[in-house]
């Protein structure tokens, strides 16, 4: 019989940059890919980073992700076959989570025929996920503006005038989002709030124009980083390399434990690297060069003939 294959390729984020807490994002040229085919049963083909767990069949985020909605629809789920090749770390503060439960939803969407626009896929994922920034970031690609109103989400995606390299810093141990958000206060002085009002215009335009010797400032932040740094240590230790050699801004990569360090397009590395060494000390540490991915989330389905 002749069915519908799908292609999904979602990358990785970078959330909030300093001061845009649960608002903007950056998407990362590290990705996500995923072939799946309807099936008699579930079965996951996995490769690339943290392959054991993208390829387990219990206690799997994808498959979880994409039963729970279609139940909720009053869809009986497909069994799907799928391939994976993961290069988003989990849990690191890459997104990993957002991507996953886009490629849940969509594929929800896709086997499930629930025929939902992609508008309605974001916002089902961003409700899964707790906040609309990784996820717009991630199906939009690019510098993505977000917020949520009237149980929708409301998202833009800006091509950055000047396309900066990015360095993903990640120590050894991954960090579950709920530890890192219970740090954080409920409430805020007025003062901070309007620091860091001006500081989200400010990234904002300078992504919009370019201009990248206005980041250092831009990503100043008082509402979050402060207070993760007793469970995000690896950003008290970078912080102060923002502006030296040719690195343009240093902030915490969404919830940690990760840092973003983004430097001058176009320059060699390498000096940037041994800073970001230099600083880390004895802290292990891996560092992911990649650039900022422009392009949409992928979705193609593909006509194949198969026997089942």
């Amino acid at each position: 019989m002749t069915q519908q294959r799908l292609y999904l390729r979602l990358p990785a984020t970078s959330a909030n940059l300093g001061p845009g807490f649960d608002a903007l994002a950056l998407a990362l040229s590290l990705h996500l890919e995923i072939k799946a085919t309807a099936a008699k049963t579930y079965s996951i083909y996995a490769t690339g980073r943290n392959a054991g767990i993208c390829g387990a069949l219990e206690q799997n985020l994808l498959l979880h992700t994409y039963k729970s909605v279609l139940e909720a629809n009053g869809v009986i789920p497909p069994p799907l076959a799928l391939e994976v090749n993961n290069g988003i770390p989990l849990g690191m503060g890459c997104g990993s989570s957002a991507a996953t439960r886009l490629a849940g939803v969509a594929l929800a969407a896709h086997f499930g025929g629930l025929d939902w626009n992609r508008n309605q896929v974001l916002t089902e994922a961003s409700r899964l996920e707790g906040h609309p920034d990784n996820t717009s970031a991630c199906w939009l690609g690019g510098f993505t503006v977000a917020c949520e109103r009237d149980n929708e989400v409301e998202a833009i995606s800006l091509t950055p005038r000047s396309l900066w390299q990015a360095l993903v810093v990640m120590p050894t141990n991954p960090l579950p989002t709920p530890l890192s958000r219970k740090v954080i206060p409920t409430s805020f002085t007025r003062s901070d709030v309007v620091f860091n009002l001006q500081r989200v215009a400010l990234l904002t335009a300078a992504f919009a124009t370019g201009h990248g010797e206005l980041l250092r400032t831009a990503v100043e932040d008082r509402i979050h980083q402060p207070y993760r740094v007793d469970v995000c240590p690896l950003l008290k230790k970078l912080l102060p390399i923002s502006g030296m050699e040719d690195i343009l801004s240093v902030t915490l990569s969404g919830a940690g434990p990760s840092v973003l360090v983004l430097v001058q397009a176009g320059v060699n590395t390498a000096a940037a690297k041994e800073l970001v060494r230099a600083h880390a000390g004895d802290e292990k540490i891996e560092i992911l060069e990649c650039h900022l991915e422009m392009n949409p989330a992928l979705c193609r389905a593909e006509s194949i003939s198969a026997t089942l």
